[in-house]
């Protein structure tokens, strides 16, 4: 496929477009071809509520497991049929431009992976107003230290995140785990429809509750930050995966293919697809089924991982 048109810093694509242009940009659902912008949003909820509910009510689970003391530090952790602790882990973080969905709304993938044998834990998070960019990091931060803590013999810990959850997925290659005292079983990411430079948001209206600053922008932005580290601060052999949809906004597109390419120059093993007919919700919403693409990536991935 051909490049998304490249750019970091004074070239970028979005420092050229008007207010109402950037706005469009970043507003995933006025791309969808389906269905209505607002169509589309509420579906995309009300699926989520409804796939929530049935695996709660026909999985084996534990919910709002506390990974921390606060509030939010909560998951729910969907469990395979045979007993053991020594499964592989999926942990899946919700998207919501950092201020709305939940862990209630997002077991998209939670049958489609336990029946094959995989543990899956939705992980909550604070969103603003009341939680900051650097609170929702260290959140994932603590939720993945707390899975490999709680089953410290589990076959591999995998990410996969949604948007903002695929930022803060991304976010996790520059933690510092010696910090919290643990090296988790990182084995793989999926890295689904993200955000890896945060600048372009600051001046759209996502940022009303968010309040970020171009230094918060800068300082959660991965794609600035891995573009300038010297040397991989993760494991380069863990296996990346950067997908978007084809029904996604040209900047949706040049994000992703950016941000893969910097894993690449760092040593990391990424790759990059363009899910066809595929926009910014339906790639999440087809997690439910276990012929989906993704999902078979996702299966076969952490099997032969292990």
């Amino acid at each position: 496929m051909e490049a998304p048109r490249a750019g970091l810093g004074a070239q970028a694509p979005w420092k050229e477009m008007s207010a109402e242009e950037l706005e469009k940009q970043y507003s995933p659902s006025r791309w969808v071809v389906r269905m209505e912008p607002e169509e589309a949003l509420r579906t995309f909820w009300e699926k989520g509520t409804e796939v929530t509910r049935s695996a709660q009510a026909s999985r084996q689970c534990q919910l709002h497991v506390p990974y921390g003391d606060g509030r939010g530090d909560r998951m729910d952790i969907y469990f395979p049929d045979t007993e053991s602790e020594a499964f592989p882990f999926l942990l899946f973080f919700h998207g919501g431009y950092w201020q709305s969905g939940s862990k209630d709304q997002s077991a998209f993938m939670v049958n489609p992976l336990t029946t094959q044998g995989v543990a899956v834990a939705i992980v909550g998070y604070d969103v603003a107003p009341k939680g900051t960019l650097d609170h929702m990091v260290d959140q994932v931060t603590r939720s993945i230290v707390f899975i490999q803590k709680q089953y410290p013999s589990n076959e591999g810990i995998y990410l996969c995140g949604h948007s903002a959850g695929a930022h803060l997925a991304s976010m996790m290659f520059l933690a510092s785990w010696t910090e919290h005292g643990v090296a988790p079983n990182l084995r793989g990411f999926f890295l689904v429809s993200g955000l890896y430079d945060l600048e372009p948001i600051v001046s759209t209206s996502n940022n009303a509750l968010l309040l970020m600053t171009l230094e918060d922008a800068q300082r959660n932005s991965p794609q600035r930050r891995l573009h300038r580290a010297p040397a991989p601060p993760a494991d380069p052999a863990c296996p990346v995966l950067v997908m978007v949809g084809e029904h996604e906004s040209p900047e949706f597109h040049r994000q992703s293919w950016e941000f893969c390419q910097t894993l690449c120059r760092g040593g990391w093993e990424a790759s990059f697809k363009k899910l066809p007919d595929m926009d910014h919700f339906s790639i999440i919403e087809n997690l439910t089924k276990k012929d989906y693409v993704v999902t078979q990536i996702m299966v076969k991935t952490i099997f032969q991982e292990l």
